[in-house]
């Protein structure tokens, strides 16, 4: 099979993959490879296996859940480097390679004095899945800071830029999990960081209160980074205690009419405006109000301290992840008529 391919990479058989998803499932990947650099992804596309089986491009593994052993190719991007491209007094554009770990790296911009990113500290993953789910938090997006995305073509082995526009990013969405879903492997991404502090955004309630809270009335970015980092520690369990997949339902969007039928039965729904006449619900508010808050479903459950996050309680499957989510979504459009879509992957 691939003899070409297998002799010039080091790929294994038959891998267990519960070190490298944060729920901690135990599913098994029949071929795994995990590129380090540009030679490495040559070999792999020129060899042909990603054209003749299934394959499944695997970031930090934090917004996944593995429903059953992957029967085909996993490839997790190993490649390691940050480097600045350019900088002046106001800017600076760096670039981070694909698997480089996500909040060290926006903690170590923070801390260089970039900002940009202390809004996105310690969220779980790595840098070359950021843009492809555009990963966000406390009013700040990753396409608010892209500036391009370098990736190769898996059907033709040719590297392509992607500039912020071409990636169409959307609420937690990008052209790579639409029209060009499996098409590219994301291999590095640039950032364009700032250097005044004042840009700096606290208007999320969370963080203004944190930082109330501390006194602090003109914070730095490192200041704003702590806060974040608290607010995510009481809110979300530690992934090495505690398997899960982060937030794992989006916030759903609602039109303005849609928001004032809800509000006459539920006037307290916490909601946001989105622009375009939209709105925003808490998908958390929304889980709570159906009771699940606390609750499990045989060895999965949802965390007592945050509704959105689902948790491996001991030993569970990605089946019943896959069973719970499916019964909370269901609860929720019973009752509100809002259905949740999963910010989570399911990989079947």
């Amino acid at each position: 099979m691939h003899t070409i391919i297998w002799k010039l990479m080091n790929i294994e058989e038959n891998v267990s993959l519960k070190s490298y998803n944060t729920f901690g499932l135990d599913a098994k990947a029949s071929i795994f490879v995990q590129p380090k650099d540009e030679k490495d992804v040559s070999k792999l596309l020129q060899g042909g296996l990603l054209a003749s089986e299934r394959f499944f491009i695997l970031g930090g593994g934090s917004n996944i859940v593995f429903v059953a052993d992957f029967a085909g190719v996993v490839v997790r991007m190993a490649n390691k480097g940050i480097s600045i491209v350019s900088e002046d007094d106001r800017r600076v554009v760096v670039e981070a390679q694909a698997g480089e770990v996500w909040s060290d790296f926006a903690w170590d911009m923070t801390r260089r004095g970039f900002y940009g990113l202390e809004n996105l500290v310690e969220i779980p993953g790595c840098v070359g899945a950021a843009p492809v789910q555009n990963v966000g938090a406390y009013g700040v997006e990753a396409k608010d800071v892209i500036k391009a995305v370098v990736a190769y073509e898996i059907a033709t082995g040719c590297k392509r830029i992607f500039t912020n526009t071409d990636c169409k990013f959307g609420y937690r969405d990008s052209v790579f999990k639409n029209e060009l879903k499996d098409k590219y492997i994301v291999f590095s991404v640039m950032f364009e960081l700032h250097k005044d502090r004042t840009c700096t955004k606290t208007d999320y309630s969370a963080i203004s209160n944190g930082l109330k809270e501390r006194n602090i009335l003109s914070p730095t970015p490192m200041q704003v980074a702590e806060v974040v980092a608290d607010i995510r520690k009481q809110k979300l369990p530690d992934t090495k205690e505690i398997g899960s997949a982060g937030s794992f339902f989006k916030n759903p969007i609602v039109g303005e009419q849609k928001l004032e039928l809800l509000m006459k039965d539920y006037p307290t729904i916490v909601h946001y405006a989105s622009g375009d006449g939209k709105y925003k619900l808490a998908a958390a508010w929304l889980i709570e109000q159906c009771g699940w808050k606390g609750k499990s479903l045989g060895r999965v459950g949802v965390y007592a301290k945050q509704a959105l996050v689902l948790v491996n309680n001991g030993g569970c499957t990605g089946s019943e992840v896959q069973k719970l989510s499916e019964t909370i979504v269901a609860d929720v459009e019973n009752k509100f008529g809002v259905r949740l879509e999963t910010e989570a992957i399911i990989v079947k």
